[in-house]
């Protein structure tokens, strides 16, 4: 009666045989890249990239902003102050243009752009003035803004 008992509850806390032989979920490094022969690959090879672009279009454009605010309360600079507004406004018109499907390459250009011109103001300051705080750590945010921009208008200009 022992044995009979000991088989019963070892069935019981057995789980069945689909359950245990279910595949694991693909990581994101095992899924493929949807690519079709017309599109030129991108720098970051994820569809998630042309969804990722107004977030980080907003994203920047806050940086910038409160940036430029920061240096111009902290200092007097109105050129930061200026060129925070700009930044802002560009990302602002850029993350706009995003929300609609017919100018979302479009919206990526603008970001693109900008961010491309806030990456060479900030390496000119840092090689200039050969200081990480701010311009490296603005340097490398502009770069990737840059590499998500890009990045996303090869996906969305097919």
């Amino acid at each position: 009666m022992t044995a009979a008992v000991a088989i019963t509850s070892s069935l019981l806390f057995r789980p069945p045989v689909a359950v245990r032989s279910l595949p694991s979920p693909p990581r994101p490094h095992d899924v493929p890249c949807p690519r079709s022969s017309r599109r030129r690959p991108a720098l970051l090879c994820c569809s998630a990239v042309s969804e990722l672009a107004p977030a980080a279009s907003a994203a920047y454009g806050a940086l910038l902003l409160g940036g430029g605010a920061f240096a111009y309360v902290r200092s007097g600079s109105k050129g930061s102050i200026f060129g925070g507004l700009s930044g802002s406004a560009l990302m602002g018109i850029s993350y706009y243009l995003m929300q609609s499907p017919d100018t979302k390459a479009i919206g990526d250009a603008v970001g693109f752009g900008s961010a491309f011109l806030f990456a060479s103001v900030f390496g000119i300051r840092l090689y200039n003035t050969r200081k990480l705080v701010p311009s490296g750590l603005l340097l490398v945010l502009s770069l990737g803004a840059l590499v998500v921009f890009y990045s996303a208008y090869l996906q969305d200009k097919v």
